[in-house]
C-alpha cells in the first residue's frame, strides 16, 4: 500500500516538485514548492476527515494534493493534464492500486479552472485547497513597486482560512486582506474563475460555498 507519507519522502518525487517550481520561478510565478504542496494536501486532509471519507481515501486524496502541481516540471500550460500523466508512471513503478491511481490522476488532471472540473470527491477537495492557498509568504519579489496584480494579491492576504461545518452543510474560504497592497476588486479580477469553480467543487461535495473577506461575506 503506497502512502502518502511515502509520497512525500520519494526523493524522485521532490526532485520534480523542486524543478517544477524552478521553472515556474523563471517566468515569474508564485511559490509551487514544497510549502503549496503541503498546505494543500493537509487542506484536502481536513476538508475529507470533516466529511467522514474513510482514513485511506483521505490518504489517496493527500496523495493527489500533494502531487497535483509536478506538471510544471514540463510545461504550465496544461500542466494538470502532463502532472496526471507524471502521476500515473510514478505510482504504477511504484506499484499502487489501479482503482487508487484512478482516483489520484482524475483529481490531478481536473484542478485547474481552465479545464477541471470536481469529477469526484478527491478532485472537488483538491479543487477547494488549491484555490484557497493565497498568502503572502508564495510572493517571490521582494520589491513591492515591481510587483505584478499576482504578487499584489498574494501579498495583501495577511490570513487564509478553509473552515468546514459538515453539519450546516457549508465551506467558508475567509480572507484577511490589507488593501494597501491589492483591492478586493482586484482579488476578483484574477480569481473569480477560482472562486466559480471552487463553487462547483462545493456543491460536488454536498457543501455551499461561502466567500468572506475582512468578516463580510460576498459569496
Amino acid at each position: 500500500m503506497v502512502t502518502f507519507e511515502e509520497i512525500k519522502n520519494n526523493e524522485v518525487i521532490k526532485t520534480y516538485i523542486r524543478e517544477a517550481d524552478e521553472s515556474l520561478k523563471a517566468i515569474g510565478y508564485t511559490e509551487h514548492s514544497f510549502a503549496h504542496a503541503g498546505i494543500v494536501a493537509n487542506n484536502v486532509g481536513y476538508i475529507l476527515k470533516t466529511l467522514g471519507y474513510s482514513e485511506r481515501y483521505v490518504d489517496v486524496a493527500k496523495i493527489a494534493a500533494y502531487l497535483h502541481d509536478i506538471g510544471n516540471l514540463i510545461n504550465r500550460i496544461e500542466h494538470s493534464q502532463s502532472g496526471a500523466i507524471m502521476a500515473f508512471r510514478i505510482l504504477s513503478e511504484l506499484g499502487m492500486d489501479a482503482e487508487e491511481i484512478a482516483t489520484i490522476i482524475t483529481a490531478i488532471g481536473n484542478h485547474d479552472e481552465g479545464t477541471g472540473a470536481p469529477v469526484n470527491s478527491a478532485a472537488a477537495a483538491l479543487i477547494l485547497a488549491d484555490k484557497s492557498d493565497v498568502r503572502r509568504s508564495r510572493v517571490r519579489e521582494r520589491n513591492i513597486p515591481a510587483f505584478d496584480i499576482h504578487d499584489r494579491v498574494n501579498y495583501s492576504v495577511a490570513s487564509s482560512k478553509l473552515t468546514v461545518d459538515a453539519e450546516k452543510k457549508e465551506v467558508y474560504l475567509c480572507l484577511v486582506i490589507e488593501t494597501e497592497y491589492s483591492s478586493v476588486m482586484e482579488y476578483f479580477e484574477i480569481f473569480l474563475d477560482r472562486m466559480l469553480l471552487c463553487r462547483k467543487a462545493a456543491t460536488a461535495l454536498g457543501l455551499e460555498f461561502h466567500f468572506k473577506v475582512n468578516g463580510q461575506v460576498l459569496l
